[in-house]
């Protein structure tokens, strides 16, 4: 049916078609000119010009028209992403010339043909799905799948949907955008990557810097280990000097308690075994005399016990285990002043027998061996020995008024001197105890042991 113009298009082309008819030359009339008939031929002629200029106008726009469909072909086909038109069973109603060309298929062999077909196999129920979702709504959806490509590798596409009206009929159809993201996909892959080898790098650096670590301890290790090895070897080394000086200085005691057996002990003996000759003689011939005879005799065996009693006394006082040691450090004193000609005054206050037996002995040693060091090595003249009471135990010390030594090296004599002062630390501290010397060149030296009561 013509469509009608409105009433104002309608006069406007009335006035054109007015305006065009006065333009042309007047034409001759072969019938008798009437007043009605000029109107009608001036209408008819009126209607002419407003046919020839709807026609023309139609041309334009037809002409428009045809530009813009070509326009819009060209931009549907050549754009860079292929549009499909698929009904619900997914055939393909249409497609521009970049959906084909994703596909590798002619777009006149596309038609009518499934679209799951180019589906990888592994996502096709994905996209019957994907499918459901679009014709049960009119929302977009979006999915990812891969598409299968004739005579190429596969690539990841970009699915974007939504339902449309039908074209025809009641038949649904939708428009399905595909977009190839393999690039995407790729340069997502190699992010992955390269987070994947940050994440590695990053773990290595804590790995080096953790080694690394690890190797400045075992390094210090190592130096720790190489003190310790220097400072055991060196310690190997004083223990075989100092067992070296010990069987010597041990050697050195036997062969003086072998002479002083051969040169008093066996004289003694070898006195009495005359005297008892003479004795047995004189009982014989004279027997008022045994008597008289009898007098030496005694005077040696009195000899021989108190050669025999010091003996005793120097490798192990009776007095300490039966009296104590107070009394037995008196007694040794008693006599080591006799034997040596040294002034030692001896302060002891009661209460110092709490210790045990063996921790007596100790003290009593150590005194011994510092009263034998003051008067061999120090060259003193008066020595003092103090046993007191200590809020930690009993605390011997001995002090001498000699020739003293540096602190520093407290050891550096050889012989007996150096085996004495170590001898001493170590007792002491067997059983706990502290040892301290102090001395400086010609101020003396004093010592003290603290030995813990039980």
């Amino acid at each position: 049916m013509k469509k009608r113009p409105t009433p104002a298009v309608g006069s406007e082309l009335r006035r054109r078609a007015e305006t065009s008819l006065r333009k042309q030359p007047a034409k001759d009339l072969l019938v008798e000119t009437r007043a009605g008939t000029k109107h009608m031929l001036h209408e008819l002629q009126v209607h002419q010009i407003e046919l020839e200029l709807q026609n023309e106008e139609l041309q334009q726009a037809k002409a428009e028209v045809d530009a813009n469909l070509e326009k819009y072909t060209d931009l549907y086909d050549f754009a860079p992403v292929g549009y499909f038109s698929i009904d619900e069973e997914s055939l393909i109603l249409e497609v521009n010339l970049t959906g084909a060309a994703l596909l590798g298929v002619d777009r006149s062999h596309l038609v009518k043909r499934r679209f799951q077909l180019f589906m990888a196999p592994q996502n096709r129920a994905p996209f019957a799905d994907f499918m459901k979702r679009i014709f049960a709504g009119h929302k977009k959806q979006v999915c990812e799948a891969t598409l299968l490509r004739v005579d190429r590798p596969v690539f990841w596409a970009d699915l974007q949907a939504m339902s449309a009206y039908a074209l025809k009929g009641a038949r649904k159809w939708c428009r399905l955008a595909v977009i190839d993201v393999s690039a995407r996909k790729q340069a997502e892959a190699a992010q992955h990557r390269i987070d994947l080898l940050a994440a590695t790098n990053r773990h290595l650096a804590k790995e080096i810097t953790r080694r690394h670590a690890a190797e400045t301890i075992l390094k210090k290790s190592e130096q720790r280990a190489l003190k310790s090895l220097k400072a055991a070897r060196d310690l190997q080394e004083r223990l075989r000097r100092m067992t070296h000086q010990l069987l010597m200085v041990e050697e050195a005691q036997r062969k003086e308690i072998s002479r002083e057996l051969h040169d008093k002990i066996c004289q003694l003996l070898v006195g009495i075994n005359v005297h008892l000759a003479i004795f047995a003689e004189t009982a014989t011939r004279k027997p008022k005399q045994i008597g008289r005879m009898i007098v030496p005799l005694r005077r040696l065996v009195e000899e021989g016990v108190k050669i025999v009693h010091k003996f005793a006394r120097d490798l192990r006082p009776s007095a300490l285990d039966d009296l104590g040691l107070i009394p037995a450090l008196r007694s040794y004193i008693d006599d080591f002043q006799e034997r040596k000609g040294r002034k030692i005054e001896l302060i002891a206050v009661e209460g110092v027998e709490v210790l045990n037996n063996d921790k007596r002995t100790i003290l009593y040693r150590v005194a011994q061996e510092a009263l034998v060091n003051a008067a061999k090595h120090a060259g003193a003249s008066l020595i003092k020995v103090t046993i007191t009471k200590a809020k930690d135990g009993v605390c011997l010390e001995i002090s001498d008024n000699g020739k003293g030594f540096c602190e520093k090296r407290p050891l550096s004599a050889k012989g007996r001197q150096r085996l004495g002062m170590i001898g001493m630390r170590e007792r002491v501290e067997m059983v706990g105890g502290r040892f301290t010397v102090t001395s400086k060149p010609g101020m003396g030296v004093v010592i003290q042991a603290l030995i813990p009561v039980d």
